[in-house]
């Protein structure tokens, strides 16, 4: 998966047990929206987005369900697992995986031809869902979605759909994701930038090799699950081999890395409310399902059970000591109650 970041390869594939395993492959189609104003009054030059789609739109358009991407993820990673029986099930939904800004496929610092590197503005999550409701409303001419749904990042993007954009879903499912992040997940996503941006390789972002590997597989490895968990998959003798098979293995952009982590450092649903939980939490309209791993490490999952009592939500909190990694150990008991809730 070319644009997984170190260490949180084996991550992304655990989320993608909550779809559908029959591979199938789906066109990737961009979206150019011109020059793209960003929340902060700056603009992204000749945007533009990429997304896939999966099963058929009925006559009223009533059955489209938006997925959203983890970070470092793509479309074309999350369309080929999605299929008849899953999770959403393409052979009732109409299904659309949108890249965000900032994975490599869409606009983002690592392909962007006027604004290349770190001359790419730093964008927001709401900037993400301010691109992906343009995707569409203005090139897929859906004005309502059946679900938004997303795990990680995802799950950031869909606690910012459901307070941007209250009217636009019936129901939405944020698996593992935070309205906004914690003091301790901030230290994590600063820690992974300095990572990057401290390595002598990095040269402000015009480097010839991705810097710093290493130490993001360090920190995948400390996030990603918990002590008890990581003690049990991996012996002592065999953490270095680990460290080393991460570091070599697929990495995302380090430059779309640090714009896409300033983008989760940013994530406030309320910074359009004065700062309030209570009145973002008030404009939300849809039927949700908060999903939470109460010993994640990499989203902590006080925020989102929080906002969900706020929002009167359904919630399905578990615990597991493969903590983010929470589809890898109960990955059936997510799959299930995602299943009811879309069914209801």
């Amino acid at each position: 998966m070319r644009c997984a970041k170190p260490g949180f390869f084996f991550l992304a594939i655990s989320f993608l047990a909550i779809f559908a395993f029959a591979p199938a492959r789906a066109q990737q189609e961009f979206a150019n929206l011109g020059d793209f104003k960003l929340v902060s009054g700056e603009t992204i030059r000749d945007c533009r987005i990429g997304y896939r789609t999966k099963g058929a739109l009925n006559a009223d358009k009533s059955n489209a369900i938006l997925v959203t991407a983890w970070f470092g993820g793509t479309s074309e990673k999350i369309i080929e697992y999605i299929g008849p029986g899953g999770v959403p099930d393409s052979s009732k939904y109409f299904v659309i995986v949108i890249d965000p800004l900032g994975n490599g496929v869409s606009s983002s610092p690592s392909n962007s031809k006027p604004q290349p590197h770190m001359k790419f503005p730093q964008f927001t999550i709401r900037d993400m869902v301010n691109s992906q409701h343009e995707v569409l409303t203005r090139f897929l001419h859906i004005s309502h979605l059946k679900a938004v749904m997303g795990a990680s990042m995802g799950g950031m993007q869909t606690f910012q759909w459901i307070v941007s954009y209250p009217d636009f879903m019936d129901n939405a499912i944020p698996i593992v994701g935070s309205p906004r992040l914690t003091a301790y997940d901030l230290m994590h996503w600063h820690a992974e930038n300095d990572a990057i941006m401290h390595d002598a390789a990095w040269k402000g972002g015009d480097y010839t090799e991705n810097p710093g590997l290493v130490q993001l597989a360090e920190f995948g490895a400390l996030f990603a699950t918990t002590p008890q968990y990581y003690n049990k998959k991996t012996s002592r003798e065999d953490v270095q081999q680990a460290l080393d098979k991460a570091a070599a293995g697929p990495a995302m952009d380090a430059n779309d890395h640090i714009r896409t982590a300033q983008a989760l450092i940013a994530l406030d649903v309320s910074d359009a409310f004065d700062g309030s939980l209570d009145k973002a939490a008030a404009v939300v309209k849809a039927k949700v399902l908060v999903v939470a791993s109460r010993q994640d490490h990499t989203v902590t999952a006080g925020p989102a059970l929080e906002f969900a009592k706020k929002i009167h939500a359904e919630v399905l909190e578990l615990n597991a000591d493969c903590g983010h990694q929470l589809m890898e150990c109960q990955g059936d008991k997510v799959t299930r109650a995602a299943s009811a809730f879309l069914e209801k």
